[in-house]
């Protein structure tokens, strides 16, 4: 496993907000840090993927704002530079992605292509 001192990617003041108070839920599991990766699919190739996980080997282990966040080492080239928000409004809720790496993204932000 690999630690990082700088974070390769950035969550607004909201997103923290919001993963701590995810992990402050009565059936949060502690052992669990906040994964954050690309999977396949979607309407433009790649997927986000945000989600708390148990530690793989091979992951790379940084920390913003005192969460502990995991990332599979191959991600990273897709990652780096992201920023990750919190929208709470009448028109959107939920994670919404800045990847500065895509090349295209869809209309729903969740998915992309480099």
């Amino acid at each position: 496993m690999e630690t990082l001192t700088i974070s390769p990617v950035q969550l607004t003041d909201s997103a923290i907000a919001e993963v701590k108070r995810l992990q402050a839920e009565p059936a949060f599991d502690p052992s669990k840090k906040l994964r954050l990766g690309v999977k396949g699919g979607g309407c433009s190739g790649l997927s986000y993927l945000l989600d708390f996980d148990e530690q793989k080997p091979g992951d790379i282990e940084f920390e913003i704002a005192g969460i502990h966040c995991l990332m599979e080492k191959a991600h990273e080239i897709y990652l780096a530079g992201m920023e990750i928000d919190w929208q709470d409004g009448l028109n959107s809720r939920g994670f919404t992605f800045k990847n500065p790496n895509a090349s295209t993204s869809c209309g729903c932000g969740s998915s992309f292509a480099v």
